[in-house]
């Protein structure tokens, strides 16, 4: 991945680039007014530009490119604070104070909401395999403001490491958090979710094992909840009680570790 500037970088800006270059391992070049196209023609490969208010991760083969918005959460958030229930949080029963283990971070919209949800007294860890898209969002967390106080130091309060899921879980100890959360890649691919297409070209595609699961049960205290396809064959498969909601393209499966 070669890292490089947006159109006109002062010396702030390019410093901010090379330390970002250093940190993932990667080449820096200077933009030279150059088109982030015909960076891509040149490197054949992923170019991720770094601007004063946001980072973008092109793809070499891809035309949309990458970014952290938290666009999502804070329409749900809005929702949430109207009274209405948020299909997610009814699965995880979160509450002040609660403990949330993230294993499938992605762009972190779900554990947007669980941080707010949860509070300064809770605690929300993100796992995401990836080291680009995990260090794209932990950024993005921490940077970007929307001018709802609460929702910036919700996400300025969630912990993103980059992991594989089942490495971290074995280093856990036994009740470490009293919600896992898996929204693995679906087994299906829901018709007009256009939005996720950049992500589908770096997320962490690991399978969702026996051995994650029954690490799982022994690291969560409460529940673990499963985000599927509604015809995912992984709710059967690991047990998961599932929270059926008509229409809707996807359902949350709960394994209730309280019955």
């Amino acid at each position: 991945m070669i890292i490089t500037t947006s159109g006109r970088p002062d010396e702030n800006l390019i410093k901010s680039a090379i330390e970002i270059a250093n940190e993932l391992d990667s080449i820096f070049l200077r933009r030279n007014k150059r088109a982030v196209d015909q960076l891509k023609r040149e490197c054949d490969d992923d170019i991720l530009v770094v601007g004063k208010n946001r980072m973008e991760l092109h793809f070499s083969d891809f035309t949309e490119p990458l970014f952290f918005h938290p666009n999502s959460a804070m329409f749900r958030i809005k929702r949430i604070v109207k009274g209405e229930d948020d299909p997610f949080c009814v699965a995880c029963k979160l509450e002040k104070g609660s403990s949330f283990l993230d294993c499938t971070l992605g762009l972190a919209s779900d554990s947007i909401i669980a941080s707010y949800v949860v509070g300064d007294k809770g605690i929300v860890c993100g796992i995401e395999g990836s080291k680009p898209l995990a260090f794209l969002v932990q950024t993005g967390l921490y940077q970007w403001k929307t001018g709802l106080p609460q929702l910036d130091d919700a996400m300025k309060r969630i912990q993103v490491k980059n992991r594989e899921h089942l490495a971290f879980l074995k280093e856990c100890p036994d009740n470490s958090f009293d919600v896992i959360y898996f929204d693995p890649m679906f087994e299906e691919t829901i018709e007009g979710s256009v939005g996720l297409q950049p992500l589908k070209r770096i997320a962490n595609y690991s399978k969702l094992t026996k051995e994650t699961i029954t690490e799982a049960k022994r690291v969560a205290s409460k529940r673990i909840v499963l985000k599927d396809h509604w015809r995912s064959s992984r709710f059967a498969e690991f047990q998961f009680q599932v929270n059926v909601r008509k229409t809707a393209k996807f359902h949350y499966g709960v394994i209730d570790l309280n019955k």
